[in-house]
């Protein structure tokens, strides 16, 4: 099982996300509307040594993936973390090209007759293992070219399917990201204690899980404590996303407090500014030692 780098870069400040701020949200979105400002951001990442990002399927991230394909020599080491679904992208090619030229537009070009044909086959007979594995290869297909050796589970999804009790659709997403890609499939919750629970039902053990983790347990659904007891454990391979839980824990404690703990194997973060990416970068290999 290869270890993760110990600091991923994620790219909510691209998407006008900020659960503190709605005007920083609206500002960021604003000045990432193209291609060349995330590039921008991501070379000063790259730059500083971190080679890990852990995105959305955005349609933004599919030129961000063009351009790491099309210079081999500046991004050898670059390497994505898809995040999926990106449920807006969906309801808006439907909108923009009606469901036939949707699911065109969105197919593996390299079997799009078997691709489709799998996905047929699986309306008809109500297979859901079928129609999940063409889901996934349509959000996979931007990526195609690139590294990938994790793929995550978007939090809406995972938690929509927890809350309806279909724990299957794990193990679907498990076994095809293996099989498929030979990437290791990750989850990204918002209720860590639970969704260990009912992957571990599916079979699936020490899954690498995305969740808040951070000293005042912001947004840390299940409990506090139920997260420090499944850390402990080592039934988990974490990845800690709101370490700074929006602002609220000054940058060295919160990193200091992180490093302490068992069972977290890296952390993701956002930021845009060069300041910001460096600061991150030097407290985690302080507390954390390198970070790749």
């Amino acid at each position: 099982m290869p270890r993760m780098d110990r600091l991923l870069f994620g790219d909510n400040q691209f998407f006008g996300i900020n659960h503190m701020s709605e005007e920083k949200a609206r500002a960021q979105a604003m000045r990432f509307q193209h291609a060349d400002a995330i590039m921008d951001v991501l070379d000063v990442a790259y730059d500083e040594g971190i080679r890990t990002f852990m995105c959305t399927t955005h349609d933004r991230i599919a030129e961000v993936a063009d351009r790491i394909r099309a210079n081999p020599a500046r991004y050898g080491d670059f390497q994505f973390y898809p995040c999926m679904p990106y449920a807006h992208k969906y309801a808006n090619a439907v909108t923009e090209h009606g469901m036939v030229g949707a699911l065109r537009h969105f197919m593996p070009s390299d079997g799009l007759l078997s691709t489709a044909l799998a996905g047929g086959k699986a309306l008809a007979t109500k297979e859901v293992d079928g129609i999940a594995r063409v889901l996934i290869d349509m959000e996979m297909k931007m990526f195609q070219g690139t590294k990938t050796p994790v793929v995550f589970v978007q939090n809406v999804f995972t938690d929509l399917l927890l809350g309806m009790g279909f724990t299957r659709a794990f193990r679907i997403f498990h076994d095809h990201i293996i099989e498929k890609y030979g990437a290791e499939p990750a989850y990204i919750t918002m209720n860590l204690p639970m969704l260990l629970d009912a992957v571990e039902k599916e079979g699936i053990e020490r899954p690498i899980v995305c969740a808040n983790i951070n000293k005042i347990g912001f947004r840390m659904s299940g409990g506090f404590d139920a997260y420090l007891d499944a850390l402990k454990s080592g039934r988990v391979r974490a990845v800690a996303m709101s370490v700074y839980a929006s602002g609220a824990i000054p940058a060295d404690e919160a990193i200091h407090w992180i490093s302490e703990l068992p069972g977290v194997e890296s952390i993701v973060f956002g930021a845009s500014s060069a300041g910001n990416i460096r600061g991150t970068k030097s407290l985690v290999e302080k507390y954390m030692g390198a970070t790749a």
